[in-house]
């Protein structure tokens, strides 16, 4: 071998013994690590909290997620405003009384706020003339009972004629075990409510007058030369809760209707009986934040899509398409979505006419054999008859046809 090779070959074996030793002493390369993925585990059951009577609700469904005693009849205190409210701003939107009315305050309604009881005031001067959207922020953010009763008596005349109103809207909304007395919460023996009927009014309050209900995060109001602070503490506590209403009584207890927004998602929590102030913030702030872990919202079907489109008898068409009106939500504990199974109830003869939106059939929704929501399936276009021909002619498929009362279906 010559010089030049043996060189070569030399040094292509120092070159492989010191990649070696390199190889040796480098450290090895890391293997994957798992990216953090959270456990699957079984939805724990809802806080055990310091109320008498209490209910948690989804605000897209209006499904009660977890309750104790919530159709129990008890006294409202001042979560009663949150119907006077409701009242007052739906007699504003129907153009009956406005924002800018002048609002004479009357003797009655000055006893009972800065007339020498102890109730909550907002320190109405007798005889002094306010803004009725100043006489709203008094009984929302300092639950004044003076404000409250001086939006009654300018509303209906009176507060007993104002009560009245109370159980009409109360009826209209199905709040089927409130009845109301009064338009501040005093305590009577005829005037009651319950934590679901107070949280289905809370969900309709926010729906139907998104603005007035804005005034319930207003966290102070000065009136009088009298500054005073809003007495729902979650307003400091969690940025997202954005209202309610407090309520105290000895015959009530600490009482607190709240809700909160996270993303896309709103919590209603309805706190009735508690032992404390602090007991009732507590409580209704534990109950948000297990909603919000715990429960997820699902748009299952979109409204206006066809779901089915079955055969038509006597119709200008051979099909009706038939869907749903609204967008239908469910809200199901985290997890469960797969679990849901949907149906749907229609006769299995159809016959025309049809009107746009008439109820046809009905939507099914079930977890684990248990009934969640029922539904109205419709006619999403209108379904004249047919000529008379045609009309004949199915006269005659049907007749050898034959029909059936219903048909059951999975929903698309």
């Amino acid at each position: 071998m010559s010089f030049f090779r043996r060189t070569l070959v030399s040094l292509a074996a120092t070159a492989l013994v010191a990649s070696a030793a390199m190889a040796q002493q480098a450290p090895p390369h890391p293997t994957a690590v798992p990216r953090p993925v959270a456990p699957v585990v079984p939805v724990p059951p809802p806080p055990d909290v310091d109320a008498q009577s209490w209910v948690l609700m989804d605000y897209a469904t209006g499904q009660i997620l977890a309750s104790k005693n919530p159709d129990e009849r008890r006294a409202p205190a001042s979560l009663t405003k949150v119907m006077t409210d409701y009242v007052i701003s739906a007699e504003i939107g129907a153009g009956r009384i406005h924002p800018e009315d002048t609002v004479t305050i009357s003797e009655h309604a000055w006893r009972a706020g800065g007339g020498g009881t102890d109730g909550s005031t907002s320190f109405l001067k007798l005889g002094s003339q306010v803004k009725l959207e100043d006489l709203l922020k008094g009984m929302i953010v300092q639950s004044g009972n003076d404000a409250a009763i001086a939006l009654a008596e300018h509303a209906a005349g009176s507060e007993d004629a104002f009560a009245n109103l109370m159980n009409a809207y109360a009826k209209q909304l199905g709040m089927v075990n409130t009845h109301y007395s009064n338009a501040s919460g005093y305590p009577v023996d005829d005037h009651y409510s319950t934590a679901r009927d107070i949280a289905i009014l809370s969900r309709a309050l926010i729906h139907n007058f998104p603005e007035d209900y804005a005034i319930s995060k207003i966290k102070e109001f000065e009136w009088n030369g009298i500054k005073q602070q809003n007495r729902n503490a979650l307003l400091w506590r969690d940025p997202a809760v954005d209202g309610i209403k407090t309520g105290h009584t000895a015959a009530a207890g600490f009482c607190l209707d709240a809700s909160a927004v996270h993303g896309d998602e709103r919590m209603i929590a309805v706190v009735m009986g508690s032992s404390s102030d602090k007991g009732r913030a507590d409580a209704a702030m534990a109950l948000l934040n297990y909603g919000f872990r715990f429960y997820e919202t699902h748009k299952l079907y979109e409204a206006g899509k066809a779901l089915a489109t079955p055969r038509l008898w006597k119709g200008a068409a051979d099909q009706l398409p038939i869907g749903v009106s609204d967008d239908v939500l469910v809200t199901v504990k985290t997890g469960q979505y797969d679990k849901l199974k949907a149906t749907m109830d229609i006769p299995a003869t159809l016959i025309a006419p049809f009107k746009k939106g008439q109820q046809v059939g009905t939507l099914r929704i079930a977890l684990d054999g248990e009934p969640v929501q029922s539904v109205p399936l419709v006619a999403l276009a209108d379904a004249p008859q047919g000529g008379f021909f045609s009309r004949l002619w199915d006269s005659i498929l049907l007749w050898f046809h034959g029909s059936g009362k219903k048909a059951d279906a999975d929903a698309k």
